[in-house]
């Protein structure tokens, strides 16, 4: 926001200790800012920049509505898991099966590429999968004969039979 937008009584939105609160704005700071109320927890604090203010708030019902939307994402995600009905597959898991059906060695990063390509697995964001999958599958080699991957060669891994 611009200092010009900002009107003493004026609600806004404003971030305050790393969370979006609603302040009003009671009075110009004489050393500069404003000196608001945060309306959540009707404590004084001091908006030293009109950077921290985000806009105006709407109305009050406007002012819950960012609680509302949350609730709902996570209603949605437990309907989603409860009609699919199946839990996913972990990596490891996946890489497994991956690895049945491949019926040859193969390296981390195309044990991913199969992964996704079947519907198996899907990265949940992380930019490295195939280093999280490698360490993994080092976790469990180190368990020796009760492994359930052989190192066939340097980075390349099977199943063992």
């Amino acid at each position: 926001m611009k200092k010009a937008d900002v009107k003493i009584g004026g609600e806004y939105y404003a971030k305050v200790t790393n969370k979006k609160v609603v302040v009003r704005i009671d009075a110009e700071n004489t050393s500069g800012g404003w000196d608001a109320t945060n309306l959540s927890t009707n404590k004084k604090v001091r908006i030293k920049t009109a950077g921290r203010l985000q806009g105006p708030a709407r109305t009050t019902e406007a002012a819950a509505e960012p609680a509302t939307r949350a609730k709902k994402r996570v209603a949605k995600k437990k309907s989603d898991t409860s009609t699919v009905g199946e839990k996913k597959l972990s990596c490891v898991k996946a890489a497994l099966q991956v690895l049945e059906s491949a019926g040859e060695p193969m390296n981390t990063q195309e044990m991913i590429a199969a992964m996704v390509d079947q519907n198996l697995w899907e990265s949940p964001g992380g930019k490295t999968p195939h280093a999280t999958l490698y360490s993994a599958i080092l976790r469990d080699l180190a368990k020796g004969d009760e492994s359930r991957f052989v190192k066939t060669e340097r980075g390349r891994f099977t199943v063992r039979t």
